[in-house]
């Protein structure tokens, strides 16, 4: 059996492929992949050949958002049917090493995540028709919701883990730096939390537009109008929590201005080496707090999509079959149009 995939082979470099599918072994299912989405790091990946020190070193398959159907059970597998729409936990810790054992799988030191190139040989991707995966990895996303919201699983994972490494947010003044899909996931999570507000920011009116959608109380554009956020810097901030989810320097500048003494920062966008302003850092005993992945949040985020309490529908603004898999990666790449951009696929 052969299975078309998408492939990526350095900047620019994608191209539709054919390989052989394995069956499904013990403990594994054979899944029809259904919807992936094009992700930050997918993006670096084709436009830069990677970030920072992640670079594609080989060719890959991108892909750790996605979700399918389950079309052949393994020997052994239990809790799934053929037909059952699952999303895929791309991510399979060891289980062995010391960060497993102390129940910190998510720093685990040989990490298994599908799609990233951050170890050699690269962990390959789920931008394909068919998929042979540990039937673990597989959680039923339920009849209510299609599979273009199934595949939003991981993403929102990411932001219920950072507001859990943000503390109670219940009736908090909540800052969200940056409306990509990340900005506007973290938007969501914060009201699910329980936030009273939620101030978001971004440089596009449409990303702002979407993460009052998804729950915010306050869009600003701050190249537009920098003068309404610089407001919140009055008595030493006004934020309990920022997330700074753009990676931009004067994001994170503006999170440590606004957010008010003994307050918390947590920092979900990646990036290079920046410049901190650390006398306000500490001036103010600011916590400024690193987050990423996921770990239990997965099987949440796709409860909370699953009964949509969480409606990520706003957030996919772009659906392009696996043959255009190179028009999807460059349509992900304008900001003023696209949020989430994802790629479907077919037998």
């Amino acid at each position: 059996m052969l299975t078309r995939l998408a492939r990526l082979y350095g900047r620019r470099d994608l191209k539709v492929e054919a390989a052989p599918v394995a069956p499904p072994g013990p403990g594994e299912v054979l899944l029809k992949m259904a919807a992936g989405g094009i992700c930050g790091s997918d993006l670096h990946y084709y436009q830069d050949g990677g970030f920072g020190p992640v670079q594609v070193r080989e060719p890959i398959i991108p892909g750790h958002e996605a979700s399918g159907h389950v079309a052949a059970l393994g020997a052994g597998v239990t809790g799934l049917s053929v037909g059952d729409l699952v999303a895929v936990n791309p991510s399979r810790p060891c289980g062995t090493c010391r960060f497993c054992h102390e129940g910190l799988p998510i720093h685990c030191l040989d990490m298994q995540f599908m799609g990233s190139a951050m170890r050699l040989p690269h962990a390959q991707g789920m931008f394909r028709d068919w998929l042979t995966v540990p039937a673990v990895q597989c959680l039923p996303a339920g009849l209510l919701v299609g599979a273009d919201e199934a595949a939003c699983a991981e993403p929102l994972a990411v932001c219920l883990h950072a507001v859990a490494r943000a503390g109670e947010l219940e009736g908090k003044r909540v800052l969200v730096t940056g409306a990509g899909p990340i900005g506007v996931l973290a938007v969501a999570a914060a009201r699910h939390a329980g936030a009273g507000e939620i101030v978001a920011t971004d440089l596009a009116d449409a990303a702002l537009e979407r993460a009052l959608a998804m729950g915010a109380t306050q869009a600003l554009n701050v190249r537009r109008e920098p003068e309404r956020l610089a407001a919140f810097e009055s008595d030493k901030g006004c934020f309990d929590v920022a997330f700074e989810c753009s990676a931009a320097e004067a994001a994170l500048r503006n999170a440590i201005a606004t957010v008010k003494p003994r307050g918390t920062i947590v920092q979900v966008g990646v990036t290079g080496d920046i410049t901190l302003p650390l006398n306000a850092l500490v001036g103010k005993e600011l916590r400024l707090v690193g987050t990423q992945r996921f770990d239990r949040e997965f099987a949440l985020a796709v409860e909370l999509i699953a009964d949509r309490r969480i409606d990520v529908r706003p957030i996919i603004s772009h659906s392009f079959r696996l043959e255009d898999a190179v028009t999807a990666f460059e349509q992900a790449g304008d900001r003023a149009q696209a949020c989430k951009v994802q790629i479907t696929f077919s037998s």
